[in-house]
């Protein structure tokens, strides 16, 4: 990298701009069933073990859940939403995605597994 190029990486980021990475220019002109099965992976899968829909909480063996690097284990988690919850009952199996926000652990997608 030369003088010139230096500078404008310095000034760049002294300035807050941020160029693209190559990697996202290629994830964002993936074939639709390369995103599919990306979002797939991201799913956990588990067993209903308790249910309360008023209160939106659900017990879930389940388990490794990679995106938090939690082991298999069972849990207490909250329903984003609510109306996630409706047609589940305790003993289906299911996938779904799991967050921690603020140390609160969320249920933000859920699916029957088939």
């Amino acid at each position: 990298m030369n003088h010139q190029q230096k500078f404008l990486t310095i000034s760049a980021l002294a300035l807050g701009v941020i160029w693209p990475a190559s990697g996202f220019a290629q994830a964002n002109s993936l074939p639709p069933s390369t995103v599919e099965a990306r979002s797939a992976a991201a799913l956990s899968e588990g067993e209903i073990r308790r249910l309360d829909p008023e209160t939106g909480k659900l017990t879930i063996r389940h388990g490794e859940i990679r995106n938090l690097d939690m082991p298999p284990m069972t849990m207490v988690f909250t329903a984003r939403d609510k109306s996630q919850l409706a047609g589940l009952k305790v003993g289906d199996r299911i996938r779904f995605v799991a967050s921690n926000e603020g140390g609160k652990y969320l249920v933000t997608e859920i699916q029957l597994a088939h």
